[in-house]
């Protein structure tokens, strides 16, 4: 296991959930799903119902909330993206501490990959504007074609793509903030610590190892030192 200080680190490699963990994306998907919805002649839900959708896969969101299947889908899924690329992707702010808990890991040298439900090429755009990716070993997303999407494929994709890198995946940990990344990561034996500062509420905590309710605690939690303004 790695080592830092002299002191045995508890994971060997840190999975990143993106939206909620990472970035305040919530504003920007929400005006993106309201103008989408919209765009279908649909009732556009409040504000409290569409943070509901930040999280898990959207086209899921799509089919279990609006019963969208087939062409309707599609068409949503394209007018969702257009609007999202267009006008929010790169808007989203980060969350303070973040990227001093990101540093802190990577000096430690804790191999770390993503393992968002949020598209790679998005995903890679929000990080790379702001400077995170060079934190990542890895950069793991739904598909952009959505093929890949649920959380558990996510959470495969990012521990093969690891492993290729010849990654101690012994003890690797998710950083997540909703059910569905407890659910996810647990397909493949993987523990959740929960971000408190997300869009999760407590209900949503069972399941975790842990609940950080700050980038402090999270970082106790991963057995590194946060040196603030490093990043």
């Amino acid at each position: 296991m790695p080592k830092l200080r002299g002191m045995t680190l508890p994971y060997t490699a840190v999975l990143y959930d993106l939206d909620g963990t990472i970035a305040d994306s919530a504003p920007a998907i929400t005006a993106s799903l309201a103008h989408t919805i919209e765009a279908l002649g649909l009732p556009v839900p409040s504000p409290d119902e569409l943070i509901a959708w930040v999280g898990p896969p959207l086209p899921q969101s799509f089919e279990v909330r609006l019963g969208l299947t087939g062409d309707r889908l599609v068409e949503a899924m394209r007018l969702y993206r257009a609007h999202y690329l267009e006008t929010g992707a790169l808007g989203s702010p980060i969350y303070p501490g973040v990227p001093d808990l990101m540093a802190a890991v990577h000096a430690a040298g804790i191999p770390t990959s993503t393992a968002t439900s949020k598209p790679e090429t998005p995903a890679t755009r929000i990080l790379q504007v702001n400077g995170l990716d060079r934190y990542l070993d890895v950069i793991t997303g739904a598909s952009d074609d959505e093929v890949r999407n649920t959380k558990a494929d996510v959470v495969a994709e990012a521990l093969r793509r690891l492993e290729a890198r010849g990654v101690d995946l012994s003890r690797p940990v998710l950083i997540g903030d909703r059910h569905h990344d407890v659910e996810g990561a647990a397909v493949h034996g993987v523990p959740t610590i929960m971000a408190g500062w997300g869009y999760g509420d407590e209900p949503e905590y069972a399941g975790s190892v842990a609940v950080a309710a700050d980038v402090d605690e999270l970082a106790a939690l991963l057995g590194v030192t946060l040196l603030r303004g490093a990043a």
